[in-house]
């Protein structure tokens, strides 16, 4: 299990009938999700969409791919973040995303998921990518989705027409946000001849976007077209370093971290990186003098903070561990992942009241953590509500694709929560998908 306090996520529905797919897992971390965001925001300006309303999202996979699948979420795989050399490298990529949701290439697709925003939609676009990033069983991806179609042709693979699109689009907005344009050339270079590759063997970026030879002469000529627009950007290469050197360091071994920290460039940044090896170490001293160091250097950056407050907890050092997220909390009030890693800590610390409010303003900014709604269901219980705990227990199941244990609690919540109540319609939802999960079967 990933020490990294990167909240994990299942897939909803696992690829049926298709031993050799797993289910991909989402990894939540404040710090990086808002370094991703701080990096796609130039480029999503550049192409008209709102930097606030598309997340970027990663998912635990060390093969390399990116994809979308509705226009509010850009999925990333770690091994793909891992693998960019820089900056424009990685922007580069989510241009080229962010051409695919602006150039309606998901309208003319009868996606069978609801928005990726629901814990349900993303559980099935998980359990869709997963099919076809293993290159296994197309029918299993489809069923999975519930979907008459294979998962191929539904989801994910886009036409070389809409490559070519996407890669016009993409060069564009790189340019308009004065990105280098050579990025995405870098990027090409790592997937060309996987074509003529078997389809297991291929990297599943190479099996959801079509590579050719004209492809990468159209991307390196528009770069040359482009390359004059480039402007230096400080702030870019930090947040790409900052998210890169977090994610390493909870991904490799502690050892290779220590004796690279430094290369980053940033003092922050190797402080941070040092506090997660050493973290991983179990030497508490030693992560809590780093972490301190790096918060000295930036002493209102709530995401250090919060992974002091991560250290803490995780040594059991509870009290101390409230107090490092209630700074973060304050820090940034409005970040979801944040609210819910302070509300747990208060959960652990014996507060249940309070901890049930930042819980539930966590859930209401991102209804996508299945961690908020075990801990909420812990509270509702702590409290004696058995109705409501039962129902976010459902809704939990059911976010993991365990649809029988989801009606099991689903109907439970029914049978003591007040008819026609809101908390009651919800448990109606979960019991009309799992009796129809039974159907299916």
């Amino acid at each position: 299990m990933l020490v990294l306090r990167l909240l994990v996520l299942c897939a909803f529905l696992t690829v049926i009938n298709a031993p050799s797919v797993k289910a991909l897992t989402l990894l939540r971390d404040p710090d990086i999700e808002y370094a991703l965001k701080q990096l796609a925001a130039p480029v999503l300006k550049a192409a008209g969409l709102s930097p606030t309303r598309i997340d970027i999202l990663v998912i635990d996979d060390r093969r390399l791919n990116a994809f979308v699948v509705d226009s509010n979420s850009i999925f990333i795989h770690s091994g793909l973040l891992l693998k960019m050399k820089n900056a424009a490298m990685l922007q580069s990529v989510l241009a080229h995303e962010a051409a695919h949701i602006a150039n309606g290439h998901l309208v003319r697709r009868p996606v069978a998921a609801r928005n990726a925003r629901t814990a349900a939609g993303l559980g099935a676009i998980l359990a869709a990518a997963a099919a076809v990033a293993a290159g296994g069983s197309e029918a299993a991806g489809a069923v999975a989705l519930g979907a008459q179609n294979t998962a191929r042709r539904l989801f994910l693979v886009h036409t070389r027409a809409e490559e070519n699109s996407a890669d016009n689009s993409g060069m564009r907005y790189l340019a308009r946000a004065g990105i280098d344009p050579q990025g995405a050339v870098d990027v090409i270079d790592i997937f060309r001849g996987q074509e003529a590759l078997s389809a297991a063997r291929q990297d599943p970026y190479a099996r959801t976007h079509p590579l050719s030879s004209d492809r990468y002469r159209l991307v390196k000529r528009l770069a040359d077209g482009y390359k004059d627009k480039a402007r230096p950007n400080p702030q870019a290469d930090y947040w790409f370093t900052r998210a890169k050197g977090k994610l390493s360091a909870f991904q490799r071994s502690p050892k290779w971290t220590l004796t690279r920290a430094g290369e980053t460039g940033y003092a922050d940044v190797k402080l941070m990186r040092q506090a997660v090896a050493h973290h991983r170490n179990t030497n508490l001293k030693k992560a809590l003098t780093a972490i301190d160091g790096a918060i000295g250097q930036r002493p209102k950056d709530p995401f250090l903070h919060e992974l002091r407050g991560q250290i803490l907890i995780e040594s059991r050092q509870t009290k101390a561990a409230v107090a490092a997220y209630a700074r973060a909390a304050n820090l940034a009030p409005k970040n979801a992942l944040i609210l819910g890693a302070y509300g747990r800590s208060l959960l652990v610390s014996g507060q249940t009241r309070k901890a049930q409010q930042f819980l539930e303003q966590a859930r209401a900014r991102d209804g996508r953590d299945a961690r908020v709604l075990r801990d909420l269901a812990a509270a509702h219980a702590k409290q004696g509500n058995n109705g409501m705990a039962s129902l976010v227990t459902a809704e939990r199941y059911a976010m993991q694709g365990r649809l029988k244990d989801a009606g099991i609690h689903a109907q439970r919540a029914s049978d003591l929560l007040p008819r026609g109540s809101g908390g009651w319609q919800r448990a109606q939802d979960v019991l009309f998908a799992a009796q129809a999960a039974r159907k299916r079967k």
